[in-house]
């Protein structure tokens, strides 16, 4: 599976509609983690999210694939804690999550839709993508993210990275002179912006020394 992250651009209505999606993501999963306390099932939270649908209508403003998708994060994380447990380390219980702490939502195997330099979300509209580089396979999954006041997609398909290994084996020696020479005697020189950097720290460092010649003439005990 390839992951790749794109910055979006959602218009101010398409923000609050995102706004949305997080906040009502973060109460469903509030809703039943309470009722995971009950001793319900995966299943059986599943079939609850229908009524909570209907005690909560503002939660049929997201896509039904994006709120089903928190059933599988509780048990997920239910699954993480009972696996360090078994491993020795001290766990405590699941914590309901306050507002403002959730940052992602996931579109799993639909809702959404990549054309051109769009990223159409379902129940959310098209919204403006810089794709700066191109989508491999086909996308299975696109995770929002919200990292401060910007947000991102990451667009995750079902193409595998492919490394093929050479049976050739080098050796590098690095030095102030050149910038390597490798075991066949080929040299490389050191690149122009490292001397460039070089003179500007010798520049500051000589600048420097002169502002502390000059504070300790003039200072004042």
């Amino acid at each position: 599976m390839l992951s790749y992250k794109f910055r979006l651009y959602p218009t101010k209505e398409q923000t609050e509609k995102l706004e949305l999606s997080l906040d009502i993501c973060r109460r469903t999963y509030n809703y039943l983690l309470a009722e995971l306390d009950k001793g319900f099932t995966k299943v059986e939270l599943a079939n609850y999210l229908l009524d909570l649908k209907i005690v909560n209508p503002e939660m049929k403003e997201v896509y039904s694939k994006v709120i089903q998708k928190e059933n599988d994060n509780l048990f997920s994380n239910l699954s993480g804690l009972s696996a360090s447990k078994k491993n020795g380390n001290k766990v405590g219980r699941l914590r309901f999550k306050g507002k403002g702490w959730k940052k992602t939502f996931t579109f799993n195997q639909s809702g959404f839709k990549l054309i051109d330099k769009k990223l159409h979300l379902s129940k959310i509209g098209d919204i403006k993508i810089k794709v700066h580089r191109e989508v491999i396979g086909n996308i299975k999954q696109v995770i929002v993210k919200r990292e401060i006041n910007k947000w991102y997609a990451i667009i995750q398909t079902d193409a595998n990275l492919q490394i093929t290994k050479g049976e050739k084996e080098i050796g590098l020696d690095f030095g102030l002179i050149n910038f390597y020479t490798d075991n066949e005697g080929n040299k490389v020189s050191i690149p122009n912006n490292i001397q460039q950097i070089q003179k500007k720290l010798k520049k500051a460092h000589r600048n420097l020394s002169r502002c502390l010649i000059i504070n300790n003439i003039y200072k004042v005990d």
